[in-house]
């Protein structure tokens, strides 16, 4: 679908007619009629502006639209401030609330034990029987659930059963308490408790080694996957591509399941959800391993990608390298593993990180370039892709999105306000994008809605529409790894709900917080 017909017949003229103008000293006021059309040109390239929108659809954006005034008009305006500092506010946002009911398609970039509240985790988790818990000297904690008195393993004090401790406390809300704050990023002061990239990035990694504890008990495993398929589904989500590390996990008495256990174990789960919610419609797998492993430890889980994509097909996605990549390794430098499969002829789609980075002309932001030769089918991040012109246009070409996950740019520093992510000259320009959370539990957040009003209100400011939002929903599944198939049987279903959507929201009057904010 093209630029408006007018644009299409005479944008060549519009261009000399400027170029004329500017080639000279203008003395009169510009032509109005140019001016319009100059920017009805740039308005039509952005994010949702070449879709046209029903009347229904363009009443709701007019409602948007004059919410988003409201909203920039506060003297707190959330996508400026820190996320831990915005919630509250976000909260009490009308087109948040908006948000959380529209259908907001897929999440496609999302981490397997991160998707869960991590009050869930205190709350239920610790409180089953068997669970032991030890103390580190840097002041975290290890959890192991075992029907004996456990091995030690870490350098941490003598392992205590949770139940005991508990008991001895009597009031054991505050010890709760102290839990949660091993199991997420969230503080009320993150500039002081987070003062650069590698301070964050090793809570980040410790709180994930923590979960990992609670989360690779079998049972919790399964648990903890129905429940993050829940927390997805009350938020309008209809289909995750989950990135998974695959662990081994282990039984109360020792015995441990490989990762295939695990692959099954999920596809168990996701069949169990759709059964219940017929809406809903599945998952699908990334297989994910550490960028910091060597490149021969890399060929090898390659090579049990390949066979584990042969022998599930049906949930078996692709694969991933994840980790600090500021820290990591290098795509180039395992050239030799992730061409394995075109050696071998067979098929294994790549979902790389790329770009995760602030920094300009490192090996990180070259990763960008090195995704796309190895034909990655999405670009986790892509951070840095706006100062990379050659690869920001093989990716348009290449029809490679972007997987945008605001919050966690945000909190894992690489930009302090939202208003300027790279990301606005992407969605300016109509650049492919889909929007995702990363990690939503580390940051105190659930679902796709934080991160859709992030995107929404600060990266894409006024111009931002109802068209915005429809068009990121649609993208999330005509960027998945769905079959063309399944993707049409999506978007059926999908369109259905925003059509719902809109028809239920449309009469909304202003509620009296939405009157007092005028």
């Amino acid at each position: 679908m093209g630029p408006p017909s007018f644009l299409r017949t005479s944008w060549g003229g519009l261009t000399s007619m400027l170029l004329l103008c500017c080639a000279h000293v203008c003395l009169s006021i510009p032509d109005p009629r140019l001016r319009d059309r100059l920017m009805q040109e740039e308005a039509s390239r952005q994010i949702g502006g070449q879709l046209l929108l029903t009347k229904s659809e363009l009443q709701l954006s007019e409602h948007l639209l004059r919410l988003k005034e409201m909203e920039m008009a506060q003297p707190q305006f959330p996508p400026a401030m820190h996320f831990f500092e915005a919630r509250p506010f976000i909260q009490r946002s009308p087109i948040f609330s908006l948000l959380q009911k529209m259908p907001k398609g897929a999440a496609l970039h999302v981490h397997d034990f991160s998707l869960v509240p991590v009050e869930w985790l205190v709350k239920n988790v610790t409180y089953r029987p068997h669970c032991y818990v030890c103390f580190t000297k840097d002041q975290s904690v290890h959890f192991v659930f075992s029907d004996g008195d456990p091995v030690t393993q870490h350098q941490c004090s003598p392992w205590v059963l949770l139940e005991t401790l508990r008991a001895k406390m009597g009031n054991a809300t505050e010890f709760d308490n102290s839990l949660i704050a091993n199991l997420t990023l969230f503080t009320s002061e993150p500039g002081a408790a987070y003062p650069n990239q590698d301070a964050v990035w090793k809570k980040f990694e410790q709180a994930f080694m923590v979960t990992l504890d609670l989360v690779t008990y079998a049972p919790v495993f399964k648990d903890y996957f129905y429940q993050s398929l829940q927390e997805l589904y009350l938020d309008n989500v209809m289909y995750l591509e989950l990135r998974a590390l695959l662990p081994k996990t282990y039984e109360l008495d020792g015995r441990t399941n490989d990762r295939s256990w695990s692959l099954e174990a999920y596809r168990e789960v996701s069949r169990q959800f759709v059964a219940e919610h017929p809406d809903f419609l599945g998952t699908r797998i990334i297989f994910t391993v550490h960028r910091g492993l060597r490149d021969f430890e890399v060929k090898d889980l390659v090579k049990m990608a390949i066979s584990m994509k042969k022998e599930y097909p049906d949930i078996m996605a692709g694969f991933d390298l994840v980790g600090q990549e500021d820290r990591g390794r290098p795509l180039w430098y395992f050239r030799e593993a992730l061409s394995l499969p075109a050696d071998l002829g067979v098929s294994l789609p790549y979902f790389f990180h790329a770009g995760e980075t602030n920094w300009e002309g490192t090996e990180v932001d070259g990763n960008l370039l090195d995704a796309l030769l190895f034909n990655t089918s999405r670009i986790g991040h892509g951070f840095a892709l706006p100062h990379h012109p050659v690869a920001k246009e093989l990716s348009r070409k290449m029809g490679v999105p972007i997987e945008l996950c605001p919050i966690s740019n945000q909190v894992l520093k690489l930009v302090s306000d939202l208003r300027n992510h790279p990301a606005a000259v992407l969605m300016s320009e109509g650049h492919p994008l889909v929007v995702s959370s990363d990690d939503p539990s580390m940051f105190g957040s659930t679902g796709l809605s934080y991160d859709f009003y992030e995107a929404f209100v600060g990266i894409g400011g006024m111009k931002s529409h109802l068209g915005t939002l429809k068009e990121l929903a649609i993208n999330s599944l005509r960027y998945s790894s769905l079959s063309p198939q399944q993707q049409e049987k999506a978007l059926h279903l999908w369109s259905g709900k925003w059509d719902k959507f809109v028809s239920e929201n449309l009469d909304q009057k202003p509620n009296k917080e939405e009157q007092d904010r005028k």
